[in-house]
């Protein structure tokens, strides 16, 4: 694993005055990736819910619903 500094070097850097300032009108330069900064991540799952189980919890909602609907029917009748 080889090491990366996230720190900049001034003499490399475009923009930057001596002493490290920048400046006025000069956008400072932007942090970098840093790819040792986190673990690897190998396992990056879609986004959003799966039909299957977005099936399962409407459906067991509506039965809920429906179920204290004819409840509260009853009570009243």
């Amino acid at each position: 694993m080889s090491h990366y500094s996230p720190d900049p070097e001034p003499e490399r850097s475009t923009g930057l005055e001596p002493g490290g300032g920048v400046p006025p009108g000069e956008t400072p330069p932007a942090e970098s990736s840093m790819p040792e900064a986190l673990p690897r991540e190998t396992h990056n799952p879609p986004k959003g819910w799966a039909k299957a189980p977005m099936a399962v919890i409407i459906v067991i909602t509506v039965l809920i619903a429906a179920f204290f609907l004819a409840y509260a029917l009853v009570l009243i009748l």
